[in-house]
């Protein structure tokens, strides 16, 4: 069973940065429109941001100027680079992403890391 795993959380200070990765756990699993989302404590979970096959972006209006989602389809991952992080982007960070393995797309979830910026 194809798995995403993300790496890359942890705690920050305040105006710090931090970068995601995710990866599916299989080479054959390509990698195709992915996206970056967050949820805090008692909230919904809601979209960062996106890219498409083509590498088209776009960005929640709280991260934009802040965040920077890009993928390297050599190594199959996406990243997610989190600047000036501030206490309000605490929340667990899940990627998810369709995967395509011989003209079949799914859907995945990966498990979700936890960030923690601390004032």
């Amino acid at each position: 069973q194809v798995q995403l795993v993300e790496s890359g959380g942890g705690l920050v200070q305040a105006g710090g940065s931090l970068r995601l990765s995710c990866a599916a756990s299989s080479t054959i699993f390509r990698i195709k429109a992915a996206g970056w989302y967050r949820q805090a404590l008692g909230k919904q979970r809601e979209l960062v941001a996106a890219i498409t096959t083509g590498g088209s972006t776009n960005y929640a209006d709280s991260v934009k100027g802040r965040c920077t989602i890009s993928r390297d389809n050599a190594k199959n991952t996406v990243y997610l680079q989190m600047n000036s992080l501030n206490p309000e982007d605490t929340a667990v960070y899940y990627c998810n992403a369709a995967l395509q393995y011989q003209f079949v797309e799914r859907n995945y979830w990966g498990q979700g890391t936890q960030v923690t910026v601390s004032s």
